[in-house]
């Protein structure tokens, strides 16, 4: 029996073998990625469906966070980026960094989405006089120098400095400005789940002493009420602080700010309510008009960029810069 099933396998690749390279080459060129990316114009999350709220109020229209749509460099994707409009070819050295792949840049950018919605989170609480109450700052390393003399990894957690818990990026400076070029910085770190003493040495720059990391703060928190936001596996990046931070002040306060207004935009967001830059906002805006938004808003160092896009397809939308969470509050009322 077995010899029978070799046999008419065998005369089958025999007599079929240019046809299975070929359909070999086809499946190769097909898969096979290249070290490129292409970005296309992204879609809106509507952030209503996403934020779950206690008792939380309803709103007239929506506000969502806008995105850019990543695809990975195959062949197919690399020839259509050449003949579709807004699909862009973007070498995979240009949004990584050294020796990093573009699934360690994700998973990075994880990391970043966290942090945001935290932000975003206590930022909107706070804002709208709600209580919540922060329970733990975690802070985890999420960039080493290559110039850098440490035994430090990613994602190590800090736990101590020199022997003091530090929350702040500028608690590691001041360590640092007490010390000279050639000291070592003592690190207590938590690594897979287990505490290790680390190191690190000072050197110069032409911005001051450094030691060559810094980290990323995420919160646990108690919040009344209680919420929580739901993601996706494919989401990632902390350009959705913005809405974010606006979405949950909604559901939380009595006064709708969307006034029946279909309202999308971008933007990082800090626990003081500052506005960060954002990259891609072409395909971001884009996606917001095809999705038929009034209103676009963004961080004021975008805002030229936006208009400029607005411009060069013809959109049918309002676009509005903004540096803080209040510029976009108060905008949103007054229109």
């Amino acid at each position: 029996m077995f010899n029978k099933i070799y046999e008419s396998i065998k005369n089958f690749i025999v007599d079929n073998y240019k046809f299975l390279i070929i359909w070999g080459i086809i499946i190769f060129l097909f898969f096979y990625e290249l070290p490129y990316v292409v970005y296309t114009p992204g879609g809106i999350v509507n952030l209503g469906d996403r934020i779950d709220i206690d008792n939380k109020y309803d709103i007239d229209g929506s506000l969502n966070m806008s995105y850019v749509s990543l695809v990975k460099g195959t062949l197919p994707m690399i020839l259509l980026s050449y003949v579709i409009p807004n699909w862009d070819l973007v070498d995979q050295e240009e949004i990584t960094r050294e020796d990093e792949s573009v699934e360690e840049l994700l998973e990075l950018e994880k990391l970043y989405m966290k942090s945001s919605i935290d932000n975003a989170t206590i930022l909107a609480f706070k804002k709208a006089g709600k209580e919540i109450e922060i329970t733990k700052e975690v802070n985890n390393i999420v960039y080493i120098a290559d110039e850098a003399d440490t035994d430090l990894k990613m994602y190590d957690e800090i736990i101590k400095v020199e022997g003091t818990a530090i929350n702040e990026l500028t608690e590691l400076k001041e360590i640092i400005t007490n010390k000279k070029e050639g000291d070592v910085i003592e690190f207590v770190v938590l690594r897979n789940g287990k505490e290790k003493k680390c190191h690190a040495k000072i050197y110069n720059t032409d911005d001051g002493l450094k030691v060559g990391i810094s980290f990323l703060t995420t919160y646990e928190y108690e919040a009344i009420p209680k919420v929580n936001v739901e993601t996706k596996s494919s989401e990632s990046g902390s350009s959705g602080g913005l809405m974010l931070a606006l979405a949950i002040y909604d559901l939380i306060t009595e006064e709708d700010v969307t006034a029946g207004r279909t309202i999308v935009g971008t933007g990082t967001i800090a626990l003081d309510g500052t506005v960060g830059e954002i990259d891609g906002v072409k395909y971001k805006l884009l996606g917001a008009a095809k999705n038929d938004a009034d209103i676009f808003l963004c961080p004021v160092e975008n805002y030229e960029e936006a208009i400029e896009v607005k411009n060069e397809f013809d959109l049918d939308i309002k676009i509005q810069g903004v540096a803080t969470f209040d510029d976009a509050l108060n905008y949103l009322f007054d229109k």
